[in-house]
């Protein structure tokens, strides 16, 4: 990387992304650079959109954190790629309105990368094949897709609409706890509070999910083991594995 004040803030940037807390004695040793070097590099940071808090004390130091938007981010070769390959698979998902924003990414990611970094992605690209699903109306709402997941981290009750696969529409009242994805097909797996067993629900087929207001006791990890769930997938089966606890406490796999 570069000598001079544009090149030590990117080098600053790359250890702050770490997420970790850094003394300030740390970073100039890095950098090479006296510690009054390091503020005004962390003020640079800081003028370009980059939020980085500083603490004082014995413990204290920097450290990157979220601000109001996404300032521009850097990225080591792993990393590229994965992010550009990620991407390309991305564009042909079925969470609806996905694709054009993948693009749109990768686009700009691909014009910057360097000529020996484009090589490692073309080969994976050229050597690996998507399967093509004919069917597209299993498109998920990235909303709903968003809303339930938040619901996932945080132990909370939801109600939506259901489509079966016979048509016939309802409400539900679960504990969502985790998704599965298989193929272009999105499932919640949750545990069913009228049918009081764990059950599967295709994303693309559930409507207007909202918080019933009710926390549920989750674990810190949810694993899989049993009771046995399958998912039928076009002609193949899959099945999706799920530890609970006993039955008299049946909402708190583990």
């Amino acid at each position: 990387m570069r000598e001079g004040p544009t090149g030590r803030a990117l080098q600053l940037l790359s250890l702050l992304q770490t997420h970790r807390m850094w003394r300030g004695a740390e970073l100039a040793e890095r950098l090479k650079v006296t510690q009054r070097t390091v503020r005004r590099d962390i003020d640079r940071l800081r003028d370009l959109g980059y939020r980085v808090d500083a603490t004082s004390g014995i413990d204290g130091g920097y450290r990157l954190t979220t601000g109001a938007y996404v300032p521009p981010l850097l990225l080591n070769d792993d990393e590229a790629v994965a992010v550009t390959v990620g991407l390309c698979y991305a564009a042909g998902d079925a969470i609806s309105a996905i694709e054009d924003s993948s693009l749109q990414a990768l686009a700009k990611i691909e014009r910057l990368l360097p000529e020996r970094l484009r090589r490692r992605v073309s080969a994976l690209q050229s050597n690996v094949t998507a399967m093509q699903w004919a069917a597209n109306d299993d498109l998920v709402d990235p909303e709903s897709l968003s809303m339930v997941a938040g619901a996932c981290r945080l132990g909370e009750e939801i109600r939506f609409g259901y489509q079966r696969r016979d048509g016939v529409t309802g409400q539900r009242l679960v504990e969502p706890y985790q998704f599965v994805a298989t193929g272009r097909r999105w499932y919640l797996v949750a545990w069913n509070q009228r049918r009081h067993e764990w059950r599967t629900f295709r994303l693309d087929r559930l409507s207007k999910p909202r918080l019933a207001g009710t926390r549920f006791p989750r674990p810190g990890r949810f694993q899989a083991a049993t009771p046995h769930v399958s998912l039928h997938h076009r002609s193949a089966q899959h099945s999706v594995n799920m530890k609970r606890a006993s039955p008299s406490a049946p909402r708190s796999p583990s």
